[in-house]
């Protein structure tokens, strides 16, 4: 007999619970294979009633692996297990099915990615299928570094794929929350495309110090500013609230890390602790409050040590006064606090061991390190694939599961906003679609053009006359230039000369690889490469296109130069949309040009907008 007529017969609220037991359980996924639909594997029922059936199905070994996230590679064949075209520290790495199978992990952060983002798709929906397989059925969460910016700055990934904004001073140069909100939703919709769920910014610290290396990743020196583009920044990959849509994002470095004393990073054990010297805490935390007000996901604290403004001088994922007194208690933040990457266990790396970034708590094991960092109030551990440590504490009684417990309901309170519970998967046939919309790329292409800073611009030099001069270029490709004007082979033979500068920087003297790519030092041109701008400048009318990532000391270049016009990451081709005329430059600067080495160091570390006798002011700015 039909079932239809069986049917026919029956009252209506017994008609009406028949169709819901028929669309709701035909749906779902059974993740633990038992044969029926528990509260967490039904996507109509409330997060919060989720959460907590699945948190009383998970043993304490997997509880543990949800608190740690590190970094992964994606292979050229989209193979989880295989490292076939993975390069960099990812190589070094166990996979993310390692990872998942092993040590219950189930939040990866990706390194190197292959140039075709259908490849990324394709291995993220095959480890979200392993996880599937796992006990419980509990999806992965694909974090990464920012990777949409033109950069030639260590902290940025290669934009393998990805549509190419400038870098986020750019965008502190433009001051448009509008167009900030823009390009982030451009960000999110290919972070959502390939399965990047995370993100790992936006990056909020003050360029307070301007020999700090990681201004690059920030929006200047101004707190006020910097909140106004974190709530665009965050409405564009969150929107108004964490949906299958959204991209969750984790807002760093808090309290804020510009104040480095001597800008010297604290990634190593030459750091020197951040300093007040100017009594500006609370001015680091303004776009921090702002971020939180806009919902942030998560955020991360820095390594550095906030010297003197604590009982203790510790490194701030060690510290309870800045993590439980002041983010949670004070702020009012109850979302997942992630340290950096790497505070645990020291790195090897050839030869040379990377020591943890433990500072003020160096003496402690490694598990007492990990107790400190739940103690302060911290719920995940970047960079670490530990979970041992948890499952030792709570057995030797030195950590209750009731406080892991606390840690991981916040850590699936976003999975399940993110929906991965209930549908994972990317559509991998739409991906070409996404990365070749002419719209995101132009609109990357506008960013890198419209946030140039135009500081000098004598005579009226700019812009160029397409077409009818002849052009000597360096640190340039003069097959684009040539789409412009007549590139020549000397200076002596041109009308202009147009040169790329990027800011100066020295390495720090150590035997870290990793270190030595970071940009600090002296921000000013030395010797005889200066002399040899300088002779260049005399020589010829010259055009200086100057990569912002620091504050650059030029007084001598800037003031033979015909026209100063600074960019923040940019291509050769956006360099000549501008310079002749095709674009108009807007931008504003972000943070002050000191006028000497002298005066960048009579600078207060924490406090904006103090530089004596600047070069040029903050918020300076010509267009055309």
């Amino acid at each position: 007999m039909s079932i239809k007529y069986i049917l026919c017969g029956l009252p209506v609220f017994i008609l009406l619970a028949f169709a819901q037991i028929s669309t709701t359980e035909a749906d779902y996924t059974d993740l633990n294979k038992n044969g029926r639909m528990d509260p967490y594997e039904d996507a109509t029922r409330p997060t919060e009633e989720r959460v907590t059936d699945l948190l009383g199905q998970m043993n304490l070994e997997e509880k543990a692996g949800m608190l740690f996230i590190n970094g992964t590679g994606v292979s050229l064949s989209g193979d989880p297990t295989s490292k076939e075209g993975i390069t960099g520290p990812a190589a070094m790495m166990p996979s993310a099915l390692e990872h998942l199978t092993e040590r219950r992990m189930n939040h990866f952060n990706i390194w190197s990615v292959p140039a075709d983002p259908a490849v990324f798709a394709a291995w993220y929906n095959r480890v979200q299928t392993a996880a599937r397989e796992t006990r419980l059925g509990i999806p992965v969460t694909i974090a990464s570094d920012p990777r949409n910016h033109f950069s030639e700055n260590i902290f940025s990934m290669e934009a393998t794929g990805f549509t190419q904004f400038c870098e986020t001073l750019g965008f502190a140069a433009l001051g448009e929350a509008d167009f900030m909100k823009q390009a982030a939703e451009v960000i999110r919709g290919e972070y959502v495309a390939v399965g990047i769920r995370e993100a790992l910014h936006p990056q909020v610290d003050l360029a307070t110090e301007p020999r700090w290396p990681r201004i690059n990743g920030a929006f200047g020196e101004d707190a006020e500013l910097t909140a106004r583009l974190v709530v665009a920044y965050l409405q564009g990959m969150q929107g108004d609230s964490l949906s299958a849509k959204s991209v969750a994002c984790m807002t760093k470095h808090f309290p804020g890390g510009g104040p480095q004393k001597n800008g010297l990073d604290p990634h190593f054990e030459f750091q020197e602790g951040q300093i007040y010297p100017g009594d500006n805490f609370d001015y680091h935390l303004i776009p921090f409050r702002a971020a939180i007000e806009a919902g942030t996901a998560a955020m991360m604290p820095y390594y550095g040590v906030p010297t003197d403004q604590t009982e203790e001088n510790v490194a701030m994922a060690y510290n309870k006064a800045i993590i439980t007194t002041l983010l949670r208690e004070e702020m009012g933040y109850d979302g997942v606090v992630c340290t950096d990457w790497g505070l645990v266990s020291d790195t090897r790396m050839g030869p040379v061991v990377w020591p943890a970034r433990a500072w003020g708590v160096e003496d402690l094991s490694e598990v007492d390190r990990v107790q400190r960092i739940i103690e302060a109030g911290c719920d995940q551990f970047g960079g670490e694939n530990r979970p041992e440590l948890v499952v030792q504490l709570v057995e030797e009684g030195k950590l209750s599961e009731e406080r892991i417990d606390e840690s991981v309901r916040r850590l699936l309170r976003v999975k399940f906003a993110l929906g991965l519970f209930d549908d994972p998967f990317v559509d991998e046939a739409a991906i070409a679609g996404v990365f070749a919309d002419t719209a995101s790329l132009r609109l990357g292409q506008l960013s890198q053009q419209a946030s140039m800073t135009l500081l000098k611009n004598e005579d009226g030099a700019l812009p160029l006359a397409e077409g009818s001069l002849k052009v000597y270029v360096e640190n340039m490709d003069s097959a684009v230039v040539a789409g412009y004007a007549t590139v020549v082979a000397t200076p002596e033979e041109a009308d202009f000369a147009i040169i790329r500068l990027n800011t100066p920087w020295v390495p720090v003297e150590t035997d870290n690889p990793f270190a030595k790519g970071f940009h600090h030092g002296d921000l000013d041109f030395k010797g005889a490469e200066k002399e040899r701008i300088l002779e260049l400048e005399r020589t010829v009318p010259t055009i200086v296109s100057l990569y912002l990532d620091r504050p650059a000391v030029i007084p001598e270049i800037a003031g033979a130069a015909s026209a100063l016009l600074c960019n923040y990451g940019a291509s050769d081709r956006s360099v000549c949309e501008v310079v002749f005329g095709r674009v108009a430059p807007r931008g504003k600067l972000p943070f002050e040009l000191p006028s000497s080495m002298e005066a960048v160091e009579a600078q207060l570390t924490d406090v904006p907008h103090d530089s004596e006798n600047a070069l040029y002011g903050y918020g300076e700015g010509l267009t055309y």
